[in-house]
Parts: structure tokens; C-alpha cells; sequence
């Protein structure tokens, strides 16, 4: 199955540092806000979809790195 939040930890087990996590955590919450998604203006939201991880970082989120089919 596809995995279609990321966290931050999920982001720290891909390399990342701590603060470097959190940070594009951040702003990812900022994306999807400001895209309409007002869920993501709360304090404790920590996952937020893949795909908005994608547009800050540049990385992809496939099925061929979690396995799937």
C-alpha cells in the first residue's frame, strides 16, 4: 500500500536532519494552507501528503521505494 502522508520522522529516516525535517514539515503545512486546506493551520498536525513534500523538496514519492505493487 502507498503511504500518502509524511511525517517527521519519516523525513529524519530519509536522511535528513532534525531541523531540516521540521522545517520542510513547515512548510509543507504552509502549502496546504495557503492552497485552501485549513486543517493545516493547527499546531499539531505533523503529517501532511506526500505530494506536498515533493513540490518543497523535489523528491518523489513512488511505489518502487515502499515496496508496493
Amino acid at each position: 500500500m502507498k503511504k500518502l502522508l509524511i511525517n517527521y520522522t519519516d523525513l529524519v529516516a530519509l536522511g535528513f536532519k532534525p531541523n531540516q525535517a521540521r522545517t520542510i514539515i513547515r512548510n509543507a503545512k504552509k502549502l496546504m494552507a495557503k492552497k485552501g486546506y485549513p486543517f493545516y493551520n493547527g499546531k499539531r498536525v505533523g503529517s501532511v501528503p506526500a505530494y506536498a513534500v515533493s513540490e518543497i523538496t523535489g523528491l518523489s514519492f513512488s511505489d518502487k521505494t515502499e515496496g508496493g505493487n
